[in-house]
């Protein structure tokens, strides 16, 4: 199994133990395994779970996120959301509503520029400059964001941001 994101590990330790963590687009489960072991309540999503189906500890939650059809989690809160290496912008609004007020959004992925490196490389799938920041705007706390370069585990182009749900605008 691939190592987790550092970017994750750096921020995980903050989301206290016993919280509900939302991995989505879990993969192999990297990420959902992490915080099952620092003690969380893991639910991970994917279209293809089948690598996850018989650990321990997890809600594994079998949904293709791309087909159109609802949100497979429906107004369920997180006290955390992690996303890795996802990027499907028609629920990027279905993922910030599933973290809770406090809890937080750990999520990296490809940006533009990627293309000079590999896949991918289609802008459909690549972050533009500041959009995550963009997305949580007025409802979020950035606690860290970066956008550029890194050649760990591989040269690419990425977009990084924690963030605390706090609602700056709501009533």
């Amino acid at each position: 199994m691939t190592l987790p994101s550092e970017w994750i590990v750096r921020f995980a330790r903050e989301v206290r133990k016993g919280a509900t963590v939302l991995d989505v687009a879990c993969g192999s489960g990297r990420h959902s395994i992490l915080f099952r072991d620092l003690g969380a309540r893991v639910t991970c999503v994917d279209r293809d779970v089948s690598g996850l189906a018989d650990t321990v500890g997890l809600e594994v939650i079998e949904a293709d996120l791309e087909n159109g059809t609802p949100w497979p989690l429906g107004k369920r809160k997180f006290e955390c959301v992690v996303v890795t290496n996802y990027l499907w912008r028609p629920i990027l609004p279905d993922i910030l509503n599933a973290v809770a007020p406090d809890g937080y959004l750990l999520y990296e992925t490809f940006a533009l520029g990627n293309e000079t490196y590999g896949r991918p490389s289609r802008p459909d799938f690549l972050l533009k400059p500041g959009e995550l920041l963009d997305a949580v705007r007025g409802k979020f706390e950035v606690r860290a964001y970066e956008h550029g370069y890194t050649d760990l585990p591989s040269p690419r182009m990425h977009q990084r941001i924690c963030a605390v749900r706090n609602d700056l605008n709501s009533e």
